[in-house]
């Protein structure tokens, strides 16, 4: 028994002793502009999928607009606008449709394949969304282009992380960002992007003809 124990203290020791965080603070490299939905991928095995998860159709707009998830995690499509949607993806990561629908469809979708899978509207030209999946540890930065992940305090910082941003130049892939930093402070990070584009909130006589269904 005595053996037993010192076994069990031995092994769950480390285990407290690792625990820890690592912060980010990402910009765009031209303008040094914080960036929102920027997401970050560490070289660490993250948990399986449990639970579904959800990319809304609200206000003519996927929300949220970057949608990240472990794989194989079903996603429910659910409608709350007062026009109906025909959600769409040719991405290589997952191609499906969901036709003209109101309300909540009958199924999810299940997202087997790591990668990043783009979302359009049939309707509405100008909804777009993505949902990116993963089997690593990842986070989605904030308005102040900031997130915090955890990381053991007892391993270093990996040289290089993944990054991924919808106004990358090819937002199709991730891209490998190097590190310069230390955990304890939140390490910039800083990635090409394209400028945002100017918004425009108005319908066509397609989006038109649509809205009262």
């Amino acid at each position: 028994m005595f053996r037993l124990a010192l076994i069990v203290c031995i092994t769950v020791a480390p285990l407290l002793a690792a625990a820890g965080t690592v912060s980010f603070r990402v910009t765009g490299a031209d303008s040094g502009m914080p960036l929102a939905n920027a997401v970050i991928v560490l070289p660490r095995s993250a948990d399986s999928a449990t639970a579904d998860a959800s990319m809304i159709q609200e206000n003519r707009q996927f929300v949220p607009h970057v949608l990240v998830v472990p794989r194989g995690t079903a996603v429910n499509f659910p409608n709350r606008d007062n026009t109906q949607h025909h959600v769409y993806s040719f991405s290589p990561a997952r191609t499906f449709e969901i036709e003209l629908y109101a309300g909540v469809p009958e199924a999810p979708v299940r997202f087997d394949t790591t990668g990043v899978v783009e979302l359009g509207c049939n309707i509405h030209d100008r909804m777009q969304g993505f949902i990116l999946v993963t089997d690593q540890q990842h986070g989605v930065s904030n308005e102040t282009g900031e997130l915090t992940l955890d990381w053991p305090d007892d391993q270093p910082l990996p040289r290089q992380v993944r990054a991924w941003h919808p106004r990358l130049a090819d937002n199709t892939n991730l891209v490998e960002v190097a590190v310069n930093g230390a955990s304890g402070e939140a390490i910039p990070l800083a990635l090409d992007v394209r400028p945002a584009p100017e918004t425009d909130s108005s319908l066509d006589r397609l989006q038109q003809r649509f809205r009262d269904l």
